[in-house]
């Protein structure tokens, strides 16, 4: 029983088009409320073929009541489902920065290399998001079993802040969200799957950490060594393919790093890492067991630095403002250094 009732309308402007998918499209927006508020949003909206499909308009609709209580600094916060003139749309929150494939491809163009403390530092925040979501129970307390099914390079966003933040639950598996085939069906980029995945096998949150080993093996060596000319040949690498020693890929890969990824990457689910939790013990360990390592603040400042943005500068600090609360006897006191 509520307490009581705010009823309130919110107005969106959309301003520019971020993204462009087969399904959904996603805009920057200002949010607008009462007395000239205004807030930055992304919106998510899908298709208007698609509209009419039951499944998908579900599946979309579970989504967003999925991902509204996933509130971590790792996943990109869910802020409203709406609809409007037969339109259903997402307001996300907005992320200033680019997602990992425009992230390598700007690698690319200026021929730099990412250090390899920063490619086990964004796999670390990407194993902390996914700790979170594969933990999260319903409101009676009830675990949800989800499972995202898509981590990949263009599901995972770094802001020029140096935030990382997983996105996009629309094809994610969890108890009474979204309609699910699996079994029946296979969901995902094929470079980016789990063998079970690729396999038309059932998943659990296993299958995410071996998505997160193949995101870490491309950040370190540049490419995924899984991805085939087709689907159909992706799929097959990812079921199929020895899994090398990635020492003799790149000489800055030591033993524990190439243990990491082995772990990940085990094809034997007994033999891969159980949770997102020891994954992120392990690459924490990695990066800060001697000591100082990176931080959002290195990876914003190496991000802004690939893109030509420019930090941005503190203000001025002044030495004689303070924060005061004065009450009425103290009107009339002089004020005090």
């Amino acid at each position: 029983m509520a307490l009581f009732t705010i009823q309130n309308d919110f107005r969106y402007e959309i301003t520019r088009k971020i993204f462009e998918g087969g399904m959904g499209i996603v805009y920057e927006a200002e949010q607008h409320g009462s007395r000239d508020f205004v807030k930055r949003v992304a919106i998510k909206v899908i298709r208007p073929n698609f509209g009419s499909q039951k499944m998908f308009m579900d599946n979309f609709v579970g989504e967003a009541k999925l991902v509204a209580d996933l509130i971590h600094t790792n996943i990109v916060q869910t802020y409203h489902l709406g609809e409007a003139n037969g339109l259903c749309f997402i307001a996300m929150e907005l992320i200033r920065g680019v997602n990992l494939e425009q992230f390598t491809h700007q690698l690319a163009d200026r021929k730099r290399s990412l250090p390899k403390e920063l490619a086990v530092f964004i796999t670390s925040r990407v194993a902390r998001g996914l700790a979170y979501a594969h933990s999260k129970a319903d409101k009676d307390g009830k675990p949800l079993g989800l499972v995202h099914r898509d981590v990949s390079f263009k599901n995972i966003m770094i802001a020029f802040e140096g935030d990382v933040k997983l996105t996009d639950f629309g094809i994610a598996k969890a108890k009474g969200f979204l309609t699910d085939q699996e079994g029946e069906v296979v969901a995902g980029k094929p470079d980016y799957m789990s063998p079970e995945q690729a396999d038309f096998q059932i998943t659990d949150k296993r299958s995410d950490i071996f998505s997160t080993g193949i995101v870490l093996a491309h950040l370190l060596l540049g490419r995924n060594i899984f991805k085939g000319a087709t689907a159909e040949e992706s799929r097959n690498r990812i079921m199929q393919q020895p899994i090398p020693d990635f020492h003799s890929l790149d000489p800055r890969i030591d033993d524990k790093l190439n243990d990491i990824l082995h772990h990940c990457l085990a094809r034997d689910l007994g033999h891969r890492y159980a949770t997102a939790d020891q994954l992120l013990t392990e690459l924490e360990y990695y990066i800060y067991h001697g000591g100082y390592g990176p931080t959002n603040e290195t990876l914003g400042k190496f991000i802004r630095e690939l893109f030509g943005q420019e930090p941005v500068k503190p203000a001025r600090v002044d030495a004689h403002s303070q924060t005061i609360i004065l009450d009425e006897t103290a009107r009339s006191q002089p004020a005090k250094n």
